[in-house]
């Protein structure tokens, strides 16, 4: 039953790491060089956008430093799922994985049951369940008993 969990956690970490890493290939044109699509994005799309059509304000909100937020999520999108794949940190991965769902969803409600729900249903288990047995949380669990 235990290879049985940590086979089921090992796809769940797969499952929800592959389309965020794919998201955030596109983001870079090169090695620290963002694409300009990711600035526009950030600047305009996520700031005028997101409020009204959910109804959480009146008129729009403006982002406070759009490059900022779009070099910190574009980071997310590539370092999160590398350590949700390893299993190394795994529930604070997630956490922040879900956080992106949330806000994907915030952006376009219209995602909720294709995208944003079995991301988030996904990240929460791994939250509660934790990384399984095939994962570098464990072996540092492990090491960390032996001392």
């Amino acid at each position: 039953m235990i290879f049985l969990q940590a086979i089921a956690s090992l796809v769940m970490r797969f499952g929800l790491a592959v389309p965020f890493y794919r998201s955030g290939l596109v983001r870079w044109d090169g090695p620290f060089e963002l694409s300009p699509a990711t600035a526009f994005l950030y600047e305009y799309d996520y700031t005028l956008k997101w409020p009204a059509q959910v109804g959480l304000v009146e008129g729009p909100i403006t982002l406070p430093y759009p490059e900022i937020f779009a070099w910190a999520g574009s980071f997310a999108e590539i370092c999160l799922p590398a350590a949700l794949v390893i299993g190394f940190a795994t529930r604070l991965s997630a956490l922040g994985l879900l956080g992106m769902a949330i806000v994907i969803f915030m952006v376009n409600p219209a995602s909720w049951p294709n995208e944003s729900l079995p991301w988030a249903a996904m990240a929460m288990g791994l939250i509660a369940y934790g990384p399984g047995w095939l994962s570098f949380d464990k072996l540092i669990k492990s090491s960390w008993k032996k001392r």
